[in-house]
Formats: C-alpha cells, structure tokens, sequence
C-alpha cells in the first residue's frame, strides 16, 4: 500500500501550470529522485508532500499517522544553540507531551479522588499512549545515538560549523525523529566529496522512504531506486537509477517527436480540406468538422519541451603559452600551512580541476595562479595576456537591485558575443529568460535562475580564460550537459573548482587535489582517474614502507652475520653470485632505461590531454599503465641494487 498519493494534483503561478492534472505516489522502502528544469516546481510538490503547501486542484492521500520530516535546501538554526539542542529540536512534540505527563502526574499526587482526579487519569493514559508510540520516553539517549551515528559533537556551537558541517546537523535533527518519510531539497549542497559519500552510504542504508530533489547525476545513480521527472506539468516515472532514467527518455522523447508530426501533418491536411470551395462543403461531415475543432484544441494545448539554454563564450585574443608557473609556493595562515611548497605549470588550454574538502584551500590556490594573492614563500610567474572571466560560487557579482538586462549590458540594449551583436533581449532569450522578465529585478530570481543570468554575464565578456568556483550549484541537469559541451569545445583555459563527480570526469583534463597538510598534487584525468592515481599511489606508499623496514631488518641480520663471521663464529663465506643471477644483473640496467622511456612517452600522451577528449578509455588505461611501470621501476632498482651488493 503506498505511504502518500497524489491524484490529479493542479498548481498553478500566474499563467504557469507547475502541475497539470499530476499522479505522484511513493511506496515503503522507495529512494525517489525527483528532477526536473529550474522554475518547474519541484520544491512546490515537495513543500506538497511535507504539508507545507496545498495544490489548486487533486486528491491528496496519505497513511494514517504517517511521520514525514522535510529538510529544506537552506536550513535555517540558531547560531547560539549547540548541536544536541538543535537535534533535540526535532522531537519538540516528543518532549512537549513527556513534559505534560510530568505536569499531569505532578497534579494527580495533590488531587483527591473526584471527577477531575478522573479527568486527570484519563488524561494520563492518552499521554502514555502517545508517548509509547512516540518512543519519547528515552528521548535524550536517541539524540546522541543520532550524533553518534552522523559523527557530531554535541557540545559545539552551530555557528561555528561550515556549511557542510550544518548539513549534517539538518539531516541528524531529521533522522532522529525516525521518519517514514524523509524529504530532501538538494542535499548535497555545501557538501565535499567525502560529505557526499558519507551521505549516499547514509541514505542507502536508511528504512525510511525517501523522496528527494538534486541535479547531482552521479547521487541520482548511487541513491535513488525510481527518477520522477516534472516535465511541462506532469510527473513521469522511470525505474531505476539515473542513467536507466537517460535510455527511456530518450526513447520516449523520439516517439513523442513521431506522433506529434503524425498529428500536425493531419491537421494541416483536414486545415486545406475545410477551406476547399464548392466541392468541399458538398461533402462536408459534421463529424470531421469536428474532429478538426478537436484536433485545433489538442495542438494549442500541448506544450512542447521547453529549449535548451543556448551557451555560447566570447572568445578574446590568445593569451601566452604558459598561464602560470609556480615554483616551491607555500601560502599560511597563522601556523596552518595552506599550501606547502606547490609547483606547477598551468598551460593554455589546460582545463584543470580542483578538488579537496571544504576549507582545504582550493579558493586560495586559485587566487595565487591568477596572481590576485602573494604567497609567502616560492615564486609565481603569471602569463601573458590574460583575459579571466571569474564565476563566484556566492554570487557576489550579481546586484539583487538591479534588473537582468542591466545586470547583463548595462546602459545598453545590445551584448557583442564573438564580434556578432544581439539585442539584449534576445541574449536573455538564449538563456531561458522571458523579454516581460528583462526588467525584473535580481532579487527576485531562484538560485537557478541566478546561476543561469552570472553564466550569461560571465559569456559576454571576451575571455582566455575562465575560473568557475562551483559554476554546477542549482543548475539543471540539460544546462548542466550543454556546460560540459561548451566548456569541453573551449579553446581558452578552465579553472574549475566543483564537486560534481560527473562534471570534473565529463570537462577536466587533469585535477589538482589536496592532500592534506597544505600538500597539493596535480593528477591526469578527470575525477574518476585522480581516485584510480591517488588510491594506487597509496597502495605503493603502503608497500614502500613495507619493504623498508623489511629492508632495515635484513640489513640488522646482516650486520649481526657479519659480526659473527669476523668473529670466528660463522666460517661460511658470502655466497657469489649464481649464473643465472649474474645474468638477470647485466640485462636489469637495459629493463630499467626501457621502462623509464615507456613512462616517458605515457607521459607526453596524458600531458597533452586530448587522448581523453578522443578516446576516454586508451586515455584511462594509460594512465593505469603509468601508475603500474612505478611499481615496476621500483622492484627492478630494488633487485639490481640487491645483486649489486652481492656481487660485491
């Protein structure tokens, strides 16, 4: 039996039809992604189904009792509070009963017996009838079995938490509450890498039914069982995860293409039949005029998918070969080191992704490539010729008073793209924006929308090179992949800070990350790769270390033989070396020099970057083979340094 139904649901804003006749339901156990464009209405049916808001029209049915808890995209705290408070507050009812049946039990004891004694104890066993079923009764112990659980402490103030850190406060003050429903609007906000992982490891293995909105295509294939998309008022239902979700909707996009040419090739036959002359209205049927009224209604009512924002970047002159060197770059904050004795170059072209966990420093390497900020040991030399073209994650560059068109071409009405000029109106268009929207302020944009009016900001500038410090927040997935195609065919620089897995692996040529303690290493590839290089360079450090202390302690025996054969204890002499031995040690130095000319010429291929862009898999499994000759150079300098020894 499903937990909610929604049959036949209508919402409308202006003359917008958010909903349209809608059918929704959600079953025990269901981990349901809900997708859709920016301004479809997607938070509207989730502040639906959290009985935040109502629909115009529809039938609305739910389980009796049934517990739903909705966390919103911006949760909103007390900075004052600790966490436990902050997670207590989401079992308010909970305690606001326990705490009556403390005052009504508190009363019983003075009262003698009488109707309001009666009334009283009536009053008593409803309290601990609610409370049994609430499971308030050991309330407290649930908060820090929650706190446990996520990994907070309780005792730390809320306001002095990141955002990421507040996230997990939001979904501790949910889950405690043991929902049956739990309603998520971009959870994945404010989020590092590990915050994801950590929540789609959470969410999976979380009772609860789940419904939740994110335009995180690489979440939507972790987490959800079945994608909802609100498409042109309606909700259409795909089983399975996200790319499941792609091969349907392509097919139904394609049919829904072919009866629709069907049926305005009819119309325009039953168009020229109904004006014929004479001939016509001899043989005129009141049926067929009819079906024709019909058919009339059926075109003007559709509504066609709605188009794809058209990205287009103003291309400005090349800048240098070389867009930064930096060399030995180390970059403090009182005693942390935020970056600690970083080199690297930065070429044109290079489209490189920075990834880390919040706070790791990826906004001041940035800063420091772009030359904006000095660094306080090392040298950075800045190319030539640099035209940057900045995209703020805060969106500090918009001004909420100002109207679009001005935000976009101030005190004109026409934007210059690649040396072609466009009414401003018209470059609104390309972006989704409707000319009765063009004087509307800011302000009054969702934080999509905002993202898509800084992108048409940021494309009518000429630039060489372009900085997006999360450019993927709030976008919709279509805008999403016509970004990657852009910025894919861009023959200018990216610098790219995201936390989107599937962004990085679909638009970066090589990634910087983070290491922890201010160290910094630049890996090729895209996300997918950096994981592949940075876990295999782990496994070779793990067995480096390994082997050294092997090392140390065959070097510990040896000296102990040694000492014992010149003291007269061990009369056997040092084996020489056998045939075979003697062999293997002359052919080792030409092994040696063929792999390390391998690793080289792997090298050159994967600097260039685009053995990805035409075939992503030899790219992969060079990069692979990169990594093994590492493990391969290794063992063979090990064994010629052994036999070398011995043969001494």
């Amino acid at each position: 039996m499903s937990l909610y139904t929604i049959t036949g649901a209508q919402l409308a804003f202006g003359h917008v039809a958010l909903l349209d006749h809608a059918d929704f339901s959600l079953e025990p156990g269901e981990r349901v992604g809900l997708i859709g464009r920016n301004g479809a209405g997607k938070s509207s049916l989730l502040k639906i189904v959290a009985e935040l808001a109502k629909p115009d029209d529809g039938l609305v049915t739910r389980q009796q009792n049934l517990t739903t808890v909705y966390v919103p995209q911006e949760p909103e705290f007390d900075t004052d509070d600790t966490v436990f408070d902050a997670v207590a507050a989401g079992l308010t009812h909970a305690r606001a009963l326990l705490d009556e049946y403390d005052a009504v039990a508190n009363q019983l004891a003075d009262e003698p017996e009488g109707a309001q004694h009666d009334a009283l104890m009536a009053r008593m066993n409803t309290l601990q009838s609610s409370l049994d079923a609430a499971d308030a009764w050991n309330w407290s112990t649930r908060v820090a079995t929650t706190l446990q659980q996520i990994g907070l402490n309780g005792e730390a103030r809320v306001g002095s938490l990141s955002g990421g850190m507040q996230k997990r406060v939001a979904l501790a003050r949910a889950l405690v509450v043991q929902p049956e429903v739990l309603l998520l609007d971009e959870p994945t906000n404010h989020l590092d890498f590990d915050g994801i992982r950590w929540l789609e490891d959470l969410l999976v293995s979380q009772r609860a039914a789940l419904l939740f909105i994110t335009h995180d295509r690489a979440f939507l294939d972790r987490v959800a069982t079945r994608i909802v998309e609100l498409d042109r008022g309606r909700l259409l239902s795909y089983p399975g995860n996200f790319s499941a979700y792609q091969t349907r909707k392509a097919q139904q996009l394609e049919i829904e293409r072919v009866e629709n040419d069907k049926a305005d090739k009819l119309l325009a036959q039953e168009e020229v039949w109904i004006r014929k002359g004479v001939e016509a209205r001899r043989t005129r049927s009141v049926g067929r005029i009819a079906r024709l009224v019909e058919m009339r209604n059926q075109r003007a009512e559709r509504r066609n998918v709605q188009g794809n924002v058209k990205l287009d970047v103003g291309q400005g002159e090349k800048s240098g070969k070389i867009v930064a060197e930096l060399t030995e770059v180390t970059k403090r904050y009182g005693s942390r080191a935020v970056i600690d004795r970083f080199t690297a170059t930065v070429m044109r072209g290079d489209k490189i992704g920075f990834v880390g966990p919040n706070g790791a420093g990826k906004t001041t390497l940035l800063k420091i490539i772009l030359g904006e900020l000095q660094p306080d040991e090392g040298a950075v030399r800045v190319g030539t010729n640099l035209q940057v073209a900045y995209f703020d994650q805060m969106r500090a560059q918009l001004d909420l008073e100002k109207s679009l068109a001005d935000t976009i071409s101030p005190g004109s009405e026409w934007v210059e793209v690649n040396g072609q000029k466009k009414h401003v109106m018209s470059y609104l268009g390309d972006f989704l924006f409707a000319p009765e929207r063009a004087r509307s302020p800011v302000k009054s944009l969702s934080g999509g929308e905002r993202n898509r009016l800084l992108l048409a900001r940021l494309f009518a500038r000429p630039a060489n090179v372009l900085v997006l410090d999360e450019p993927t927040n709030d976008l919709d997935i279509p805008t999403l992949e016509l970004l990657e195609e852009l910025l894919t065919d861009y023959d200018g620089t990216v610098l790219l800070v995201s936390h989107d897995r599937a962004f990085l692996d679909n638009v970066a040529t090589s990634v910087i990350a983070s290491e922890g303690g201010g160290k910094w290493r630049e890996y090729v590839g895209g996300f997918t790769d950096w994981q592949i290089q940075s876990q295999r360079s782990q496994q070779l450090a793990q067995e480096a270390q390994k082997e050294a202390s092997k090392d140390a302690k065959d070097a510990a025996k040896d000296a102990t033989a040694a000492k014992e054969n010149s003291a007269g204890r061990n009369p056997q002499r040092a084996a020489k070396l056998s045939f075979k031995e003697q062999r293997e040690l002359e052919t080792l130095p030409e092994k040696i020099a063929a792999l390390e000319a391998e690793q080289k010429t792997i090298g050159a291929q994967l600097e260039d970057g685009s053995i990805f862009a035409k075939d992503a898999q030899e790219g992969t499994r060079l990069s692979e083979r990169y990594a093994a000759i590492d493990e391969e150079l290794l063992v063979a300098l090990e064994r010629w340094d052994e036999l070398e020894k011995r043969r001494k």
